[in-house]
């Protein structure tokens, strides 16, 4: 199972929103405008000779780069489209697309959506890694990163987020619920972070909740608590962190009674009692 089941992400126009400017009723002194040109003349005198900053040659190779993986014919002049997106991913980075490894790159590269780079997050992407400038070498970064995602929390929770960013539909504020599941897969198995502990498989546990029971979209929110609430049922397999007042989602608590129902995730109190 990998990203091809999910529905694939609506290309859409953004449409700068310019705010406007006020103007202030009160007009100036004459001196406050004498001073203002003779500001406005020096900064033109002083800034007329500086030439505008060129690309890096860093940027430059990069660009270079960038534009030898683009299809003339199928691509815009900054923007590489799906199939050369997957060219590049599979052919030149060698990653698999149907699991973490793909959030791992899109992240990297702040893709607009799957299946989409552009030359910006291109360009910066590979920059801030500071690893080169040649296919081999970000082919070794992303191999290094991928054999992080697993211990790496800090890495993990910035894949696992942005994949919300990059997963949804450009004109959807939520992931539907099948597409959060694709994701999730991907992200809670290897070599993402398996969610579950010597005696528990925490995702599916999760999964068989969600097949069960829900059947809205995941919203942002939802999302992002579900990660947090990941990481700390993998280290308190009784869920005795979990409240009924807690700021958990109505999903997450819906989850824990759930489990509870099923004899999973006990209080270690309750267990005590039990045992009495």
């Amino acid at each position: 199972m990998g990203w091809k089941e999910a529905k694939r992400p609506l290309s859409s126009k953004v449409i700068p929103f310019w705010p406007s400017l006020r103007k202030s009723r009160n007009k100036p002194p004459v001196d406050a405008v004498a001073k203002g040109l003779a500001e406005d003349q020096a900064e033109r005198f002083y800034t007329s000779n500086v030439q505008p900053k060129g690309p890096s040659p860093t940027e430059s190779k990069l660009g270079s780069l960038f534009d030898a993986l683009r299809d003339d014919e199928g691509d815009e002049k900054d923007k590489l489209e799906v199939d050369s997106t997957m060219e590049y991913l599979g052919t030149r980075l060698k990653i698999s697309l149907e699991n973490a490894e793909l959030f791992v790159i899109l992240e990297l590269l702040q893709a607009p959506s799957v299946g989409e780079i552009t030359r910006k997050g291109y360009i910066d992407g590979w920059k801030a890694s500071g690893v080169g400038a040649t296919h081999q070498e970000h082919a070794a970064h992303t191999r290094k990163l991928v054999s992080s995602l697993s211990k790496d929390v800090t890495l993990f929770k910035r894949v696992y987020r942005y994949a919300f960013v990059v997963g949804r539909e450009r004109d959807q504020k939520a992931l539907s619920l099948d597409n959060a599941i694709v994701y999730w897969v991907m992200l809670f198995t290897s070599p993402g972070m398996a969610w579950k502990t010597k005696h528990r498989d925490w995702f599916n546990l999760w999964r068989t909740f969600l097949t069960e029971t829900w059947t809205r979209s995941v919203n942002k929110d939802m999302w992002n608590m579900i990660l947090e609430f990941a990481l700390k049922s993998m280290t308190d397999d009784s869920l005795s962190f979990w409240t009924e007042n807690g700021a958990w989602p109505s999903v997450v608590d819906d989850f824990v009674l759930w489990c509870r129902e099923r004899g999973v995730g006990k209080p270690q109190s309750m267990d005590v009692d039990a045992d009495a």
